[in-house]
């Protein structure tokens, strides 16, 4: 899998994660990793590096044209 599609799912991931907490109050990510704290602390980073990643190559691609 390349790097670039990881990173998209890990932002289609965040967001629904996101969505869930503010609606009904449910954390997705918890409920499934949520014995390994640290394993949910490294997914919390690595979906906001990807946003920022995805954000990043947005703006840079919007400047080109």
């Amino acid at each position: 899998m390349k790097l670039k599609t990881f990173s998209k799912w890990l932002v289609i991931i965040g967001a629904i994660e996101v969505g869930l907490m503010s609606v009904l109050k449910f954390d997705l990510i918890g409920s499934i990793i949520g014995r390994w704290p640290a394993v949910v602390t490294i997914f919390y980073a690595l979906v906001g590096i990807s946003g920022f990643w995805g954000a990043y190559a947005m703006l840079a691609k919007k400047k080109k044209k």
